[in-house]
C-alpha cells in the first residue's frame, strides 16, 4: 500500500514537472514568437531611408536593369539604412526577377515594404520636362533625350521621317514648330512615338479659340506665326518690346517688302556665335535669307517662346519699318519710320561695336 502511494506521488510530481516545463517552452517560444514578429515588423515596416535631410531622391530605372545594378543605385549615398532587412524583403517579395523600367522617388522615411511595392507595382513619378532655347532639331532631341530614357536617335528619326510627320501635319523643315517651349509633366521611360502625340497634343491645346481668332484677324496661319515669332525671340530679349518688333515686320510683309531680318542669316550660316552679321553673309543663297526672298522662311529658326508667339499674335500697330539695335547695348532697340532715320540709327551701332572691337 505504501508502495502505491508513493509511486503516485512520483507519477504526480513527474506530470507536475512536466506541465511546468510545457509552460515554460510555451512562455519562451511565445517570447521569442514575439521578439521574431517585432524584428519581422521593423524589417518590414519601419523606416529605412536615410536622405540626409533631402526630402527625396530620384532614381532612374532603365530597362534590363539586373538587381546588382539598382542595389547599387539604391545603396549610393547611403540611401538603404539597413541593406540585409531590404534584400530579404525584396527576395520574400519576388522583386528581382519583376524589376521595372522607370523614374521614381524615393522619400525621406520609406519603409522596406513601401519602397519595394513602389518599384514592383511601377509606380512611377512623372518627370518635369523642359525646353527652351532651341535653335535646331538635333538640339531639341539631345536635350529631351538628357530629360528621358529615350536616346536622342530614335527622336530625330521621327522629327526625319517626312512620312511620319504627315499625320500631325507637318514637314521635316517645319516639325520644331509643334513643339511649345514649358514644362510638361510626362513619365521618364515614354516612348519617342509616345512623345511625339503627346507634344501634338500640347500644340493643339496652345492654340486656343482666343488665339486662333487672332490669327484670322491677323490673317496669318498657325506655322507662319510660330516661325515669325521665332525670328522675333532672336531680335529681341525684351519681352515689353517684342510687340513692337513684330509690328516692323508685320508691316514689312503687308507692303511686300523683303523681311531682312538678321537673325534668318546667322541660320542659313549655321553659325550661332556670329555677333555682327556682314554684307557678305547676305549673299548666301538660302530660303532662310531674307535679304534674297520675299515672304516667310520655310520654317522658324528656334523654338519662340510663348511670350513671343503671343507678341506676334497682339503685335503693336505702329508705322515703324526699321529698328536697330541700341548703342548702349542694353538689349532694346531704336525703331525708325525712314530710311535716313534708320541709317543714322545703324550708323551709332556700328561705331559701337567699333570701339568693342567685334567684328563679326
Amino acid at each position: 500500500m505504501g508502495n502505491y502511494y508513493s509511486s503516485r506521488i512520483k507519477r504526480d510530481k513527474n506530470r507536475s514537472r512536466r506541465k511546468h516545463i510545457i509552460f515554460t517552452l510555451l512562455v519562451i517560444l511565445l517570447i521569442l514568437g514575439g521578439i521574431a514578429g517585432y524584428i519581422g515588423y521593423r524589417m518590414v515596416y519601419k523606416p529605412n531611408v536615410w536622405l540626409d535631410n533631402h526630402p527625396s531622391v530620384a532614381i532612374n530605372i532603365k530597362s534590363g536593369t539586373s538587381w546588382d545594378e539598382l542595389k547599387g543605385m539604391l545603396y549610393k549615398n547611403g540611401t538603404i539604412v539597413h541593406r540585409a532587412s531590404f534584400e530579404w524583403l525584396a527576395q520574400l517579395m519576388k522583386y528581382p526577377d519583376n524589376i521595372k523600367p522607370g523614374h521614381y522617388l524615393i522619400k525621406e522615411g520609406m519603409s522596406n515594404r513601401e519602397i519595394i511595392t513602389k518599384l514592383r507595382a511601377r509606380q512611377q513619378d512623372p518627370v518635369k520636362l523642359i525646353f527652351n532655347n532651341i535653335r535646331i532639331k538635333s538640339e531639341l532631341a539631345g536635350h529631351i533625350a538628357e530629360q528621358l530614357e529615350t536616346d536622342s536617335l530614335s527622336l530625330m528619326k521621327l522629327l526625319n521621317d517626312e512620312e511620319y510627320l504627315k499625320k500631325f501635319g507637318f514637314t521635316t523643315e517645319n516639325v520644331i514648330s509643334m513643339f511649345i517651349p514649358n514644362t510638361y509633366e510626362v513619365y521618364w521611360d515614354i516612348s519617342p512615338e509616345k512623345f511625339m502625340e503627346r507634344m501634338n497634343k500640347e500644340y493643339k491645346a496652345f492654340w486656343n479659340e482666343k488665339r486662333k481668332a487672332r490669327l484670322a484677324e491677323i490673317r496669318l496661319t498657325e506655322l507662319e506665326a510660330i516661325t515669325l515669332a521665332s525670328i522675333v525671340e532672336k531680335e529681341t530679349n525684351q519681352n515689353d518690346e517684342k510687340k513692337d518688333v513684330a509690328g516692323v515686320y508685320m508691316n514689312r510683309l503687308r507692303d511686300g517688302w523683303l523681311l531682312q531680318a538678321d537673325p534668318t542669316l546667322v541660320y542659313a550660316l549655321g553659325d550661332f556665335s556670329i555677333k555682327r552679321v556682314l554684307n557678305v553673309y547676305k549673299t548666301i543663297d538660302s530660303p532662310y535669307n531674307t535679304y534674297m526672298y520675299l515672304g516667310l522662311p520655310p520654317g522658324p529658326i528656334c523654338l519662340p517662346s510663348i511670350s513671343s508667339i503671343d507678341a506676334v499674335l497682339n503685335y503693336r500697330q505702329h508705322k515703324y519699318m526699321y529698328f536697330c539695335a541700341r548703342e548702349d547695348f542694353s538689349g532694346y532697340h531704336n525703331f525708325a519710320v525712314t530710311l535716313n532715320e534708320h541709317l543714322l540709327n545703324a550708323s551709332r551701332y556700328q561705331q559701337a561695336l567699333n570701339q568693342q572691337g567685334i567684328t563679326k
